[in-house]
């Protein structure tokens, strides 16, 4: 894909995405956002099999290693912030490690693969941040609990007792956009594997197409292991959050309401890391 041709279909995702952030009709936005990824994954696609074609390996274009900022350290919700862009980069053929501090990612796959990560990113991140930010206006979250283990001296012996305490308003935040980025994580895919199985059954389809994409998938797997300097593997933001399930259950409502559905329109030097799960 030229540079030229890579800009165009950026712009056609970038317009996808901006109508999915400023439409107040629910079922209008959702039909954005999917529509976007169903390009990217059509796109993305078309490219696999045009590599498959060309001659010799030198002239194909090959797995990269991008550094994609999240945040400045210290900043709250950084975990919750990778945990989007990771499940955003599982729906499109991106590994990613993890930055111990959460403040970047590294992303290995193909360069236009990457960028639709991250215009998917910068469009879920305002959806994500503003629909945590309702939920908390709202106060429905001082209506539930959490468990905790409260520690108290009885003549002198140290007992541990079981009670319900109001949730805080930051564990409410974390718990609503891990189960957000889950959720809409879970539909990029699912909207993946119905292109993809579209592809496949089209009368039309190239008859090496299931072989490039098994020997992209292959590439890059490859490509990964030789290039990752991870240590470990990155668990995500539930370690450093208390649990609140009604928490978790409004911002999986929001997920699956961020701006998703069908569309008819479109067919180097590092710190410690962790390996991502993408």
């Amino acid at each position: 894909m030229s540079t030229q041709t890579h800009d165009k279909l950026l712009t056609r995702i970038g317009g996808l995405l901006r109508q999915a952030e400023s439409t107040d009709n629910e079922h209008e936005a959702e039909a954005f956002l999917a529509a976007a990824q169903r390009l990217a994954t059509r796109s993305s696609i078309d490219l696999t099999v045009a590599r498959a074609h060309v001659a010799g390996r030198e002239h194909r274009k090959m797995p990269t290693q991008k550094v994609v900022p999240i945040g400045e350290a210290g900043k709250r919700g950084l975990r919750t912030y990778v945990q989007l862009f990771v499940a955003i980069a599982a729906a499109n053929d991106v590994r990613c490690d993890v930055a111990r501090s959460s403040t970047q990612v590294y992303a290995y796959g193909f360069d236009t693969d990457i960028t639709t990560c991250e215009a998917l990113y910068a469009s879920l991140l305002v959806q994500m941040v503003r629909a945590s930010d309702q939920y908390i206006k709202s106060g429905r979250y001082k209506s539930a609990t959490v468990e905790k283990i409260v520690v108290e001296n009885r003549w002198g012996r140290k007992v541990q007792r079981r009670v319900q305490a109001p949730v805080a308003a930051v564990t409410a935040r974390l718990n609503f956009q891990m189960a957000f980025a889950a959720r809409v994580g879970k539909r990029l895919s699912e909207v993946k594997a119905d292109v993809e199985a579209e592809v496949r059954a089209e009368p039309t389809a190239d008859p090496g197409t299931a072989l490039a994409l098994r020997d992209k998938e292959l590439e890059l797997r490859d490509f990964y292991t030789r290039t990752s300097e991870a240590r470990g593997t990155w668990r995500g933001p539930q370690e450093s959050a208390g649990y609140s399930a009604a928490a978790r259950r409004a911002g999986d409502r929001a997920g699956r309401a961020a701006r998703l559905g069908n569309s008819p329109e479109l067919g180097a030097a590092r710190g410690q890391l962790d390996a991502g799960e993408a």
